[in-house]
C-alpha cells in the first residue's frame, strides 16, 4: 500500500473515531424525586431501564427525595435544577419569585386524602372535629390542607394537627396515637391496607380540591441553558410512563434495578393506585395538563391565599418543551 493511501486511511479512521465518540456521548442529567422510590416513580425508572433516556442521548441519575415541599425548595434555592414534585408546592414558590417552571404534569389530580381507621368513628369529614390528625412534615398534603378544610367548612383549629416524620405516619395511626392522617392513595393507604387496616378515606379531589398535581419542573436557568436536553428528557420520561402503564410488572422490575431496597409488592400496588390520575382533570394527553385545569387550580388556591389572586396561571408552567400532540400518548 502506498504511503499516500495509508495516510488517507489513518486520517479517515481518526475522523470516524472522533465522530463515533461524539455521537455516543451521553449528557449527564440528575433528576430529583419528590419522595422515596416507589410505584409513583416507575415511569422514570422504566425510561432508564428500557433505554429511552439512553436513546435520547441522556445519562440520567435519579435521586430520592423526602417531600414535595422540600424538593421544590431545592430547585428554588439552586441546589437542584430538574425535579419532580406537587405542582401546588412548586407554584407557591414561583408566585413568590422562585425562578422555575412546571414543564410536564404526570398526576392530573392530586392523590392526597385523609385516612382514618374504620373503627375510629370518623365517618365523615366533619367527624374530624376534636380529633388528632397526623401530618407528614414537608409534604404536599400540608400545603393543600387549608383548601381542603375550607372546601368542607372546617378550620385548622377544629382539630389537633400533629407534624411527624414520614416514617411515623402509618404506625402512629395503627397504634392509635392519632385518629387520622393526611395521607395519599398512592402511598400511606396502600401501606396501611397491606398491614390489614380497614380504612375510611376522604380524597381531596373528591371533596373540593381537584388540582393539578405531581409534575416535572425545572429552574429557569436549566430551561434557558438546556432546552434540547429538557425536551429529550421529557419525551423519554413520557415514553417511560407509557411503558409503565402498559407493562407495570416490568416497570417495577426496572424500579428495583435502580433502587435495590424497593418493596416490589408495595410498588406494584402503588402504581396500580395512581393509574387513574394520569388522565383525570380533563387531560387529553399523558403528561400535559390542559390550560383550563391550570385556571381552575389557580382559582381554587387563590380562594385560601395559597396563590395570589389575579395571577396568570401561565406564570407557573410552560408546554413549550413537551412533544407535539401527535407524538404523545392520548388519553382514552
Amino acid at each position: 500500500m502506498n504511503r499516500a493511501l495509508t495516510n488517507v486511511l489513518i486520517v479517515a479512521s481518526c475522523a470516524l473515531g472522533s465522530w463515533t465518540s461524539t455521537a455516543t456521548a451521553q449528557t449527564a442529567v440528575t433528576f430529583q424525586l419528590n419522595w422515596t422510590a416507589g410505584g409513583a416513580n416507575a415511569g422514570f425508572a422504566a425510561a432508564l431501564g428500557e433505554g429511552f433516556y439512553k436513546a435520547a442521548g441522556l445519562d440520567v441519575t435519579i435521586v430520592q427525595g423526602n417531600g414535595s415541599g422540600n424538593t421544590a425548595q431545592l430547585v428554588a434555592s439552586g441546589r437542584s435544577q430538574l425535579a419532580y414534585a406537587d405542582a401546588v408546592a412548586v407554584s407557591q414558590l414561583i408566585a413568590k419569585g422562585a425562578p422555575m417552571k412546571v414543564v410536564a404534569t404526570i398526576y392530573q389530580s392530586n392523590p392526597n386524602e385523609v385516612s382514618a381507621l374504620t373503627k375510629s368513628g370518623v365517618k365523615s369529614i366533619n367527624d374530624l372535629k376534636g380529633k388528632k390528625v397526623g401530618v407528614p412534615a414537608g409534604s404536599s398534603q400540608t400545603t393543600m390542607m387549608p383548601l381542603f378544610l375550607k372546601a368542607n367548612g372546617l378550620k385548622e383549629a377544629d382539630m389537633t394537627m400533629i407534624n411527624m416524620p414520614v416514617a411515623a405516619m402509618v404506625p402512629s395511626l395503627l397504634q392509635g396515637q392519632v385518629d387520622a392522617i393526611l395521607g395519599s392513595m398512592d402511598s400511606y393507604q396502600i401501606q396501611l391496607e397491606q398491614q390489614g387496616a380497614t380504612l375510611d378515606n376522604y380524597r381531596f379531589a373528591d371533596y373540593g380540591v381537584p388540582t393539578v398535581s405531581t409534575s416535572i419542573f425545572a429552574s429557569d436557568s436549566f430551561i434557558k441553558d438546556n432546552p434540547d436536553v429538557l425536551k429529550k428528557f421529557i419525551g423519554a420520561s413520557l415514553k417511560g410512563w407509557g411503558f409503565a402503564l402498559d407493562n407495570p410488572d416490568k416497570a417495577v422490575k426496572d424500579l428495583k434495578a435502580v433502587f435495590p431496597d424497593l418493596n416490589e409488592k408495595l410498588a406494584t400496588a402503588e402504581l396500580a393506585a395512581i393509574t387513574p390520575l394520569f388522565c383525570s382533570g380533563g387531560a387529553k394527553f399523558l403528561g400535559k395538563a390542559e390550560d383550563a385545569h391550570w385556571t381552575r387550580t389557580q382559582a381554587l388556591l387563590s380562594e385560601v391565599k395559597l396563590l395570589p389572586e389575579g395571577q396568570d396561571p401561565k406564570s407557573y408552567y410552560t408546554n413549550a418543551y413537551l412533544p407535539a400532540d401527535g407524538e404523545m400518548r392520548a388519553c382514552k
